[in-house]
């Protein structure tokens, strides 16, 4: 028996604390709801919960993401939905004025509707907003973040929607007006114009196809009319332009500068030249460059020619003018297709016959649209005169609605519209499929988040039932611990017993 060291009451001792350390863990646990308050409750566990919290609130967000581009994507869906309504009435209108049952008058006030209608698409095209951004304006290239990690994006897009964009929008304002430079001009519109600063009328219409045709016609006043041509020999020759005579000049794409004119061949057996005006050309027999191709034909008498058939070319950069001379007298037919200026100039010299010449220049007014500018320029006597309808730019703004004025351009704007309306319900068919897509993918979101949530919290939680166990248990040992500790201190009492004895 020893007195110095207590050795049951220090065991009891070291028990009680465990008991207590145990107990005071539980509390923990029991009171937070976490089986890992610390890093010291579980290293490995703890990381692994971090890197899923992580996981956990990248979804959380994403999931708002998306539900964000759902809300702009019905917002530009709405704005497009009032344009197929607007559209429709469009259309509608254009049924109800390619009837002749129509007078001028009707057709006008048709007109009137369908130019404010035109307004109204591409005001909603401008408007139309979601958090300051514009959805219908063109140029709309959002990428929506959907997923908890870097790189889990979904790019949208939404081209522009005005009614430039869709063909409905008729007149386009030039950047100068109409200046006859002489008299014996007329200007007449073919069709409902827009009136220019010198009071001559200018015919503007809008094609729905990707892309338009520089197209001159010149046509005689009756057919095989004679034009007086005079060559370089000792007797003039004389040569016919018929009706049919074309030149088409084909569209310059959206993304490059024009093409060169490559090509023109001919034969002639009497020396008949053809010059050019700031072009490539040379003059001369047997000429050719590629692309631009005329063919000549003697007639029966060896000393006529005859144009009868279509010629193509490409236009270029640069004015390109093409023109029929001789030395002396001349009736010649100038055609400048280019980026600048446009002119077209009728000349006539001392003498030779006067017919009446008619031409018809159709001019890309965009880059991606089909938009024309038409005009005719009637001559019937000898002195020259000019037209310059000045310059002609992709920038040029859209004035009024699709012409529906005469049987024949509402006829067309029947087309014209319906491609418009094909083009709206393309672009809400592709934004349907977005939000269908944004919709599955919250669900997705929302499963991940529900399925590495439960998986987050079996590492990090407690088992309340079994912790309230544990510390039923450790609270048991505590108090007997205590009592044990009281009774092993008392042990030392009997050796004072045998010393009284």
């Amino acid at each position: 028996m020893i007195i110095n060291h207590n050795l049951s009451a220090q065991n009891t001792l070291n028990a009680l604390g465990k008991n207590n350390s145990a107990t005071n863990k539980s509390l923990q646990k029991l009171s937070t709801g976490l089986r890992i308050n610390g890093a010291s409750d579980d290293a490995a566990g703890l990381a692994i919960s971090e890197k899923m919290r992580g996981q956990i609130s990248g979804l959380k967000q994403a999931s708002a993401n998306a539900q964000d581009g759902i809300s702009l994507l019905q917002t530009a869906e709405g704005g497009l939905d009032q344009t197929h309504s607007i559209l429709q009435r469009m259309r509608e209108l254009a049924v109800q004025s390619a009837s002749d049952t129509n007078t001028s008058d009707d057709r006008q006030k048709i007109q009137s509707e369908v130019d404010q209608l035109a307004k109204e698409i591409t005001r909603i095209s401008n408007t139309t907003e979601f958090n300051t951004q514009n959805l219908l304006a063109g140029g709309l290239s959002d990428t929506f973040h959907i997923g908890a990690n870097a790189g889990q994006n979904l790019k949208v897009s939404v081209t522009a929607m005005d009614a430039q964009t869709l063909g409905v929008a008729g007149h386009v304002a030039i950047a100068s007006s109409v200046d006859p430079k002489s008299t014996g001009l007329s200007i007449t519109s073919v069709s409902r114009g827009m009136k220019a600063a010198a009071g001559y009328e200018v015919t503007v219409t809008t094609s729905a196809a990707a892309a338009g045709t520089v197209t001159t016609n010149i046509q005689t006043a009756t057919n095989a009319a004679t034009l007086v041509i005079a060559g370089t020999s000792d007797e003039a020759f004389t040569g016919t332009v018929d009706t049919n005579y074309q030149v088409k000049v084909a569209a310059v794409d959206s993304t490059a500068a024009t093409n060169s004119v490559t090509s023109i061949s001919y034969s002639t057996d009497n020396g008949v030249s053809w010059t050019t005006v700031n072009g490539d050309f040379t003059t001369g027999k047997g000429v050719t460059i590629d692309g631009l191709r005329l063919e000549m034909t003697t007639a029966a008498s060896g000393d006529k020619w005859t144009v009868g058939d279509t010629y193509s070319f490409k236009a270029t950069a640069s004015k390109t003018t093409l023109q029929l001379t001789d030395g002396t007298n001349n009736i010649g037919a100038s055609i400048d297709a280019h980026k600048g200026d446009t002119s077209i100039t009728v000349g006539d010299g001392l003498s030779g016959e006067s017919v009446n010449l008619k031409f018809d220049y159709d001019t890309m007014m965009g880059s991606t649209s089909g938009d024309t500018l038409t005009f005719n320029v009637d001559h019937t006597d000898s002195k020259a005169a000019t037209v310059n309808a000045g310059q002609v730019t992709t920038n040029a703004t859209a004035e009024a609605g699709i012409d529906v004025s005469t049987q024949k351009s509402a006829d067309a704007a029947i087309t014209t519209i319906d491609k418009a309306i094909n083009a709206v319900s393309q672009q809400r068919s592709q934004i349907g499929a977005y939000q269908n897509r944004l919709t599955n993918t919250i669900d997705n979101l929302n499963t991940s988040n529900e399925n590495i949530t439960a998986s987050e919290s079996r590492i990090r939680d407690v088992d309340m039932s079994s912790e309230m166990m544990n510390y039923q248990k450790n609270n048991i040992l505590q108090q007997a611990a205590t009592a044990m500790l009281a009774k092993a201190n008392q042990q030392p009492q009997s050796v004072l017993q045998l010393l009284q004895g």
